[in-house]
């Protein structure tokens, strides 16, 4: 590989993590944005709008939910109003996922002190890393026909956004003492090795 070639990767290597962090960043500005700024741009006298108040508004609207939702007078009608929307055929198929999904983020260091970065030795020669997700099923209907020693394990895919769940028994686990946040990176990068500091 020429020195030209060398000086392209490193440039590309170092420009498209910041390349894509800002857009993924700056999409999710415009989705904000573009919630209420369509509203307020016909509600609004002529040239009164201007940009970022649709950002602005979707922000406030957050903080004003959150108030009622964390509120002990609003918090129990709320409650309800989730409650029925899980029971609605349609909606419950994309609220229930997305619900729990964000309950896993807001959560933070709490829901995490659940979770624990696991091998799986699927065999004496084959294991994967993983991630437990759920070490009891004392709330689902499947208790009944699962064993008392299976626990779920997340297993992420590399080079893409997904994965699946294994359900396994405890003794084909073994913990190992690493950050969540390195194991996604791990599983994400198919265990490439790359080099922190330039070959001098």
């Amino acid at each position: 590989m020429s020195r030209l070639q060398k000086i392209f990767i490193s440039g590309l290597v170092a420009f498209l993590p910041i390349a894509l962090s800002i857009y993924v960043i700056g999409a999710g500005i415009g989705i904000m944005e573009n919630l209420f700024g369509n509203f307020l741009r016909q509600i609004l006298p002529d040239g009164a709008y201007i940009p970022g108040f649709g950002f602005l508004a979707t922000i406030a609207l957050i903080l004003f939910l959150g108030f009622l939702v964390d509120n002990f007078v609003t918090a129990t009608f709320f409650r309800r109003v989730q409650e029925k929307l899980r029971e609605v055929p349609l909606i419950k198929i994309v609220y229930s996922p997305l619900r729990d999904l964000m309950n896993l983020f807001a959560k933070g260091q709490e829901q995490q002190t659940m979770q624990k970065v696991v091998l799986v030795h699927f065999t004496k020669s084959h294991s994967v890393l993983g991630l437990v997700t759920r070490e009891s099923f004392n709330d689902l209907e499947l208790k009944m026909i699962l064993p008392t020693n299976r626990i779920a394990v997340y297993i992420p895919m590399s080079y893409g956004l997904g994965g699946y769940t294994v359900l396994v028994n405890k003794s084909d686990v073994e913990a190992v003492d690493m950050p969540i946040e390195k194991a996604m990176s791990l599983a994400l990068t198919g265990w490439i090795k790359t080099d922190t500091e330039p070959k001098k």
